[in-house]
């Protein structure tokens, strides 16, 4: 037996309603497509954001300052939640429709590495942006 074949999730005999797995697995699918959507909505939102050019309207001047390092990094958490969102969509769909024809044979595999994958990305996120935060508040004093 290789490795992948050991780290494949186990397929199971479909021994339920048909209509209520198929339900549940759209449920499922939807459940990805929103969190994809979530994750886009926010990097679309932080993208906005950083083009807000807050001194400007504050003391309405009209000259912009330079583009400095924030916008950088911001780039990159826009970068960054974008391809989480467009992953878990991409997921999403591929998962619904393998799930299907697994269904409709009588079997079912167990979503394990999706929502470990997510999880991680979640993770990463949240504690890159923590880092982020704890060093311009380091820099700002």
């Amino acid at each position: 037996m290789t490795l992948l074949q050991r780290l494949r999730a186990p397929v199971y005999k479909n021994t339920g309603s048909v209509a209520r797995d198929h339900l549940a697995s759209e449920r499922t699918f939807l459940a990805w497509l929103r969190t994809g959507l979530g994750f886009v909505a926010l990097g679309i939102a932080m993208e906005r954001f950083a083009q807000l050019d807050i001194p400007r309207v504050m003391i309405a001047e009209d000259k912009r300052p330079a583009r400095d390092a924030d916008a950088d990094s911001s780039d990159v958490l826009v970068g960054t939640l974008l391809g989480t969102g467009g992953g878990s969509i991409a997921y999403g769909v591929v998962r619904y429709f393998s799930n299907m024809r697994l269904l409709e044979q009588g079997l079912f595999r167990p979503a394990y590495f999706g929502a470990g994958a997510l999880g991680v990305a979640v993770a990463g996120l949240a504690g890159t942006v923590y880092w982020s935060a704890v060093q311009d508040r380091k820099t700002k004093r």
